[in-house]
């Protein structure tokens, strides 16, 4: 795993191997950040990262400039991972935090300007993520969430869906929270 682009660019992460995890892929991470970056200038953004696994897309916020990113996992391993990384690199920007996302989402009182979301692709309620975070209000207003999930969730119906994108087994919902 490498990071793409910004600061650390090039960077080579090597998560263990017993990590509970399903990186996105480095093809699948560089289109959804082409995308992205054609969107959203990074520089100051506050950035919310839920089911963040290794830290792979967490890492790529922070290389890019982002002003903070908060990575959420319920994980042990995988928090610890995600902070032995900040520290090394010295990402003062990320904070790490171990807890279950539907809880960290109700208990939330801040805003953020993009969230991103890899849950798990057997999740049950895996539809619910867009609801949850549009009923908390955790998006500034012109926020962008991006849920990745496998081709059988359908976030079309969902409010504010903007756009789906799939590159290889990887696919991606786009939601515009515009008030």
């Amino acid at each position: 795993m490498r990071i793409v682009s910004g600061k650390y660019k090039r960077r080579i992460i090597s998560p263990p191997k017993n990590l509970p995890v399903r990186p996105t892929t480095d093809m699948a991470k560089e289109s959804l950040f082409n995308i992205m970056s054609n969107l959203l200038d990074f520089n100051g953004m506050d950035v919310l990262d839920l089911f963040a696994g290794t830290g792979n897309i967490s890492f790529e916020f922070v290389s890019r400039g982002c002003a903070s990113v908060t990575s959420v996992d319920q994980d042990f391993g995988c928090v610890k991972f995600i902070k032995q990384v900040a520290e090394k690199l010295e990402m003062n920007e990320l904070s790490v935090l171990k807890q279950d996302v539907f809880r960290f989402i109700n208990m939330s009182r801040r805003t953020y300007d993009i969230i991103f979301a890899d849950p798990p692709y057997k999740l049950e309620n895996i539809l619910e993520i867009s609801d949850a975070i549009f009923e908390k209000q955790l998006l500034v207003d012109g926020g962008w969430l991006i849920i990745e999930h496998p081709k059988e969730a359908d976030f079309s119906s969902k409010q504010y869906f903007k756009e789906h994108r799939k590159y290889g087994s990887v696919n991606f919902s786009f939601f515009h929270f515009v008030i």
